[in-house]
């Protein structure tokens, strides 16, 4: 995350989203590991399958409008959805 340039309330926002997403991924519809959600039947490389991230369809972190904002996990959903619009 670049710093300067998302909001300091970034982390308040991003987490409004994730819960009324219920911490489900909005392409596949993983549910995610919730905030503090510990794991410890998971290894390392899946928690980090297991999280969820949120980002900005047109790719521009101050444009947080609603509907600029989607819940991605950090599975191969986040690799593509990214990608396809690069």
């Amino acid at each position: 995350m670049r710093q300067g340039v998302y909001p300091q309330n970034w982390k308040e926002i991003a987490i409004a989203l994730k819960d009324a997403s219920n911490w489900c991924c909005t392409k596949c519809g993983r549910v995610c590991l919730r905030r503090d959600e510990k794991a410890p039947h998971l290894t390392l490389s899946q928690r980090k399958a297991y999280t969820l991230q949120v980002h900005h369809w047109n790719c521009d972190p101050t444009d947080n409008r609603l509907e600029n904002l989607v819940c991605l996990c950090t599975g191969l959903c986040r690799i593509h959805v990214v990608e396809a619009l690069l």
